[in-house]
């Protein structure tokens, strides 16, 4: 079962792989290309060494950057691999994905091939997932077409285990985005060398302009020249074939459009925001079909020397894989692996983005209890406070409000521990994962059930007066009580709710516990009811 603090170890390891990965475009040439990828998987993945392994136009295999070990670099660096035995390593590893990887007890018979290596022997590993110094760990990184491009060798996990599930999706990822840094690199490069072409070759200009044609034509990824200024600011005056199949549109069909036409109404705001020179931004694109494609922007501004900025030129680069990625890590991160509700993590953030820790200047109110001193008593209307861009949360009986505030629900299950001490926790997990259904299908859309841990959940309930969360209280506590098939028998659980409230000058936690502490006043009540009752 997952702890409580993984979920914020992955949200750090998440963040850390965005940041490498968002570098690793910003590098000016292939060298510096290179050597931040090798960097960034020792930055973010949790290796203490990497290499990247460039494929060169003859086939074989340079060791063109390396991280991590200044000793490691200065045996390797430079050197060159045979293509044939690169594909030996490929062929024979074993298969995690797109990874390969290949065990010590196998790695022996690559000992004298001429791949540059820096592996050195060791014991035999303790425990089965005990990374051993011969293993050896590969990401080959591809171009859209197929073509490999480089390899990036892994070495010395700082857990000292081989990753798990979500290492090896991580390092997929990261080589993934890697590839294109790589391709992009190469195109940068493409297009440096036809400038200064160009330069050197004033007279060849006809000759200059068919090979832009045909680089902007036959990208591999889309292309655009819109319209800088004027009334037609922005509309797409060219287009290339890449950019149509992207989006389903032909080219004189997109020439009536311009990027704002296109953009998804929540991204906006940044294409907006991206600079018309050097812009860059991630946004979504309509398709014909009326989806939307997620992709990278990229705009510079061909200028003329006598009247200025004339043409934006773009680059649209289709990422949607990637978010896909992103989102389904993200998502990972946040919510609950067995139920699928939001984790501890994700509801003490939906929590915390409601609430503010200053307590609103209208009124002076205690933040444990929420109730008005006697500053105002009597006052049926508060006096104005500054609008502070803040839609501040009041409990209920605060005087002078509307009687509704945000409810917090928290929920503990009686009889859950029985359940798994008889039955074992394969039932114990199928009772958590049908409480957590009963529960979502006794909310609204716009609430909260997440599972604090355990066979405790909290639901939060937005504009709910005292009344109206008891009567919700009571409406799950009646879902929940129904017998629970499982494996063809028939299994109960009881629950108790204790109802808290949260509003700003107070803390999450503090909110949970005020929850928490009347769920066990309810419970011992309920308790000394039925013994009196018996």
């Amino acid at each position: 079962m997952e702890t409580e603090t993984e979920p914020y170890v992955r949200l750090a390891s998440l963040r850390e792989l965005h940041q490498v990965v968002a570098q690793l475009n910003t590098a000016r040439s292939m060298a510096d290309t290179l050597q931040t990828i090798a960097d960034g998987a020792v930055a973010a993945l949790g290796f203490e060494l990497a290499a990247v392994n460039l494929v060169r136009t003859d086939g074989d295999l340079l060791v063109a950057a390396v991280a991590g070990s200044d000793k490691a670099e200065a045996a390797i660096a430079g050197r060159t691999g045979s293509r044939e035995s690169w594909e030996r390593r490929l062929a024979m590893g074993e298969r995690w994905g797109e990874l390969r990887f290949i065990p010590y007890t196998e790695g022996w018979v690559l000992d004298h091939d001429d791949v540059p290596q820096w592996h050195t022997t060791g014991p035999a590993p303790r425990y089965p997932e005990e990374w051993h110094p011969m293993d050896r760990l590969f990401a080959p990184m591809y171009a859209s077409d197929g073509e490999l491009l480089a390899v990036l060798e892994v070495d010395r996990p700082r857990n000292g285990r081989r990753p798990g599930t979500w290492g090896c999706e991580a390092l997929q990822l990261y080589a993934s985005q890697a590839a294109i840094a790589i391709s992009n690199a190469r195109l940068r490069g493409n297009m440096q060398r036809a400038l200064i072409r160009l330069e050197r070759e004033q007279q060849a200009l006809r000759a200059s302009e068919e090979s832009f044609r045909q680089a902007f034509e036959y990208a591999p990824s889309g292309m655009a020249i819109a319209e800088v200024g004027g009334e037609n600011h922005g509309r797409l005056i060219k287009v290339n074939d890449a950019l149509c199949r992207l989006l389903g549109r032909s080219g004189p069909v997109l020439r009536r459009y311009s990027f704002s036409d296109l953009v998804h109404p929540e991204d906006t705001g940044v294409l907006l925001r991206t600079a018309a020179e050097g812009g860059r931004a991630e946004l979504r694109l309509a398709r014909r079909d009326g989806s939307y494609v997620w992709v990278s922007l990229r705009n510079s501004v061909v200028a003329d020397a006598a009247d200025g900025p004339q043409v934006q030129l773009t680059h649209v680069e289709d990422i949607e894989e990637r978010k896909r990625h992103e989102l389904a890590l993200a998502h990972r991160a946040s919510h609950d692996s067995l139920t699928g509700l939001p984790n501890s993590a994700e509801l003490r953030a939906r929590l915390g983005s409601r609430i503010c820790a200053t307590a609103p200047d209208r009124w002076d109110v205690t933040p444990v209890t929420g109730r008005a001193t006697d500053a105002f008593a009597g006052i049926g209307t508060p006096p104005p406070r500054p609008y502070d861009y803040h839609e501040h949360v009041y409990t209920p009986e605060l005087p002078g409000g509307d009687g509704k505030g945000l409810a917090v629900l928290f929920c503990d299950l009686d009889g859950f521990k029985s359940i798994n001490d008889r039955f074992g926790h394969v039932c114990g997990d199928a009772v958590l994962v049908e409480v957590a259904r009963r529960l979502e299908q006794g909310v609204r859309d716009k609430d909260t059930v997440a599972r604090l841990g355990g066979d405790e959940f909290v639901v939060l309930a937005e504009g709910l007066g005292q009344a109206e969360a008891s009567d919700l209280a009571v409406r799950l506590r009646n879902a929940i009580i129904p017998p629970i098939r499982v494996e063809g028998r028939g299994v109960r659980v009881g629950a108790s709710f204790g109802i808290g409230w949260a509003a700003c000058g107070m803390t999450t936690e503090e909110v949970l516990e005020s929850a928490d502490q009347r769920m066990y006043v309810e419970k011992r009540s309920r308790s000394q009811g039925r013994r009196r009752a018996g």
